[in-house]
């Protein structure tokens, strides 16, 4: 190229020509993503193979069909290499040769050494695949086993005495995500009345002031949990907080004893009053006081 094609190409540039886009440019940035990689903990793998999934689908949707109903068109050997290859191929095949590969160098890139290892009699990406799903995920009536043990967990759900929205909401949420990885998932209208039903007795004016006020085949669940956590924090306000007072009891040694009494802000069941119960404490400290003087008074009993 002449310097003076060279100039009149960047002055058409700078001067606002249109500049044809490389279509290519998007493949090339979507394939230089790094592959999610499972660490090898079976917990972890419905979270890997959501990722996973995520991964080839942003790459081309045909290769997640090639990973689990392989390629029948090709015949493979053990390098999973076209037997074929040398010969002719028709352009169909050189594509989805090349897609075969593709899924299949993402998996093994996936995947730890030692669960690769195990899988050294699986040829194909669909044989690689199905195997590492069966020793991590189960065989199919182990699935079923699991699916049924969630769903009676589902059923039973409650929130704890001890708990926050927070903190019950978690535990939930963890519940129906094993449940939506066994293909066990309910509607959100399902979960928004589970919700309800598992709080609380002292949050039953709650829920009866929201089945009033709302649709729950329409509420959703972020909202209703909103809804939860400021009416929780309205609670915690006026809980009244419980303070501890400690009495100093002498004793035969040289140690004291605390007596802790603990007291709400507000009066006494019975109406006593601060200064009522103060009182009562010195009594007790008296009495106590006293009994300790008179044991040590007393002879030491013979036996």
């Amino acid at each position: 190229m002449s310097a003076e094609e060279s100039t009149s190409r960047s002055g058409a540039s700078h001067s606002g020509a249109a500049v044809p886009y490389d279509y290519g440019y998007g493949d090339k940035k979507a394939e230089s993503g790094k592959v999610p990689r499972f660490n090898g903990d079976p917990e972890e793998f419905s979270w890997w193979k959501t990722k996973f999934y995520s991964y080839v689908m942003g790459l081309d949707e045909e290769l997640w069909d090639i990973l689990e109903d392989g390629v029948a068109d090709l015949v493979l050997d053990e390098e999973g290499a076209a037997i074929d290859r040398k010969k002719k191929h028709t352009p169909e095949q050189k594509k989805l040769y090349k897609k075969y590969h593709k899924i299949r160098g993402s998996l093994v890139t996936a995947i730890p050494k030692a669960g690769y290892m195990k899988m050294t009699d699986k040829f194909t990406e669909k044989e690689m695949f199905t195997s590492l799903c069966a020793n991590y995920e189960g065989s199919k009536k182990v699935r079923e086993a699991k699916a049924l043990m969630l769903v009676h967990q589902y059923e039973l759900f409650k929130m704890k005495e001890d708990e926050s929205i927070e903190q019950m909401y978690s535990r939930f949420q963890t519940l129906v995500f094993g449940l939506q990885i066994l293909k066990k998932s309910y509607v959100a209208s399902d979960h928004v009345s589970k919700i309800l039903r598992s709080l609380l007795a002292r949050w039953r004016p709650k829920v009866t002031a929201i089945e009033e006020a709302k649709d729950l085949n329409t509420l959703s669940v972020e909202d209703l949990v909103s809804s939860l956590k400021v009416h929780e924090i309205c609670l915690n306000e006026h809980e009244p907080a419980k303070k501890v007072k400690s009495i100093a009891l002498p004793s035969k040694g040289k140690s004291l004893k605390a007596l802790k009494v603990v007291e709400s802000e507000d009066e006494s069941p019975d109406g006593d009053s601060d200064e009522d119960s103060t009182e009562k404490m010195a009594m007790l400290s008296n009495n106590e006081t006293s009994n300790l003087i008179i044991e040590n008074m007393l002879p030491p009993t013979k036996y």
